[in-house]
């Protein structure tokens, strides 16, 4: 199938996107990456700042909280530790869906986080783990920002809840 796009400056500030497809999957599946495309401009013009992409992040702040966690006790060390396991499902994930064997690749994304080399990460193009700033794989802050307080939120309705049906 061939493909066209056209693009046409206008002074206006409202922009159509005409999509065309074989099919309606195809269709919805372009017009899906689109409005990805596009959230991810939004989050750009609001805040500018991007971070290293391929797990590098969670895996560092994991590695982080781990070491807080050593530093407290009871309660509040179970909590910080379970934080930190949460933030270690996104690298598996990414090694997982990049064809690789999430197990060693996160052991040696570990390893190389400990020895100091923070942009560390997860590189789907090359197969591998590769320091992701020099790949220019990158996302932005304002995703992951995003992401982390919807979860966070979460967990604590659910505790709430949790409360709610503990005192009944």
């Amino acid at each position: 199938p061939s493909h066209s796009y056209q693009c046409c400056t206008s002074p206006g500030k409202t922009v159509t996107i005409v999509v065309r497809g074989s099919n309606k999957l195809v269709i919805e599946e372009a017009e899906r990456s689109i409005h990805d495309a596009l959230c991810v401009i939004r989050c750009l013009v609001k805040k500018r700042a991007l971070i290293a992409g391929g797990g590098a992040p969670e895996i560092e702040l994991a590695l982080r909280l781990t070491e807080y966690s050593r530093t407290l006790s009871g309660m509040e060390s179970y909590c910080v530790r379970a934080f930190a396991d949460a933030m270690e499902v996104i690298p598996p994930t990414l090694a997982e869906n990049a064809g690789l064997n999430p197990i060693s690749t996160v052991s040696e994304l570990r390893n190389c986080h400990a020895q100091g080399e923070k942009t560390t990460g997860i590189n789907v193009r090359k197969g591998g783990i590769s320091n992701i700033l020099e790949e220019m794989v990158v996302q932005p802050l304002l995703v992951s920002v995003s992401a982390l307080t919807l979860a966070t939120k979460t967990v604590r309705s659910i505790l709430k809840i949790d409360d709610v049906v503990n005192t009944r």
